[in-house]
């Protein structure tokens, strides 16, 4: 966490991914980071209404400001553009910065999660 770093958790369903990526967002609590826990569908339907009513800013600047961020079920579905445009803002706002460390659980590992990334960024 201090060094701003980002941490990527693979592996089948049901082997503890998103328990160890909440795991670690409960010890960066006992050391006082600030920790924002949100599951990637959810976070890009916010972003996509947020688009709209001018939250958009507001959302991405107090994402920016969380030493620790956790996203959670991201699946093997395609990114639409609005939702490649996201990942890319949140990830630069937050790149070398005062916080990097972004677990992102419940990938599915494979050839199709390695193209949904390569796609986003």
């Amino acid at each position: 966490m201090r060094k701003h770093h980002s941490l990527l958790i693979t592996g089948p369903a049901g082997v503890g991914k998103s328990w160890l990526a909440c795991a670690l967002g409960h010890k960066a609590c006992r050391e006082d980071f600030s920790v924002a826990y949100h599951r990637v569908p959810r976070l890009f339907a916010t972003l996509a209404l947020a688009r709209g009513d001018g939250r958009y800013g507001r959302i991405l600047k107090q994402l920016a400001k969380t030493d620790l961020l956790i996203l959670d079920d991201w699946g093997p579905e395609k990114l639409n553009d609005d939702q490649r445009r996201d990942v890319l803002e949140i990830i630069e706002d937050r790149y070398e910065r005062r916080s990097f460390t972004t677990p992102i659980a419940s990938i599915s590992p494979g050839k199709h999660a390695k193209t949904a990334l390569a796609k986003s960024v």
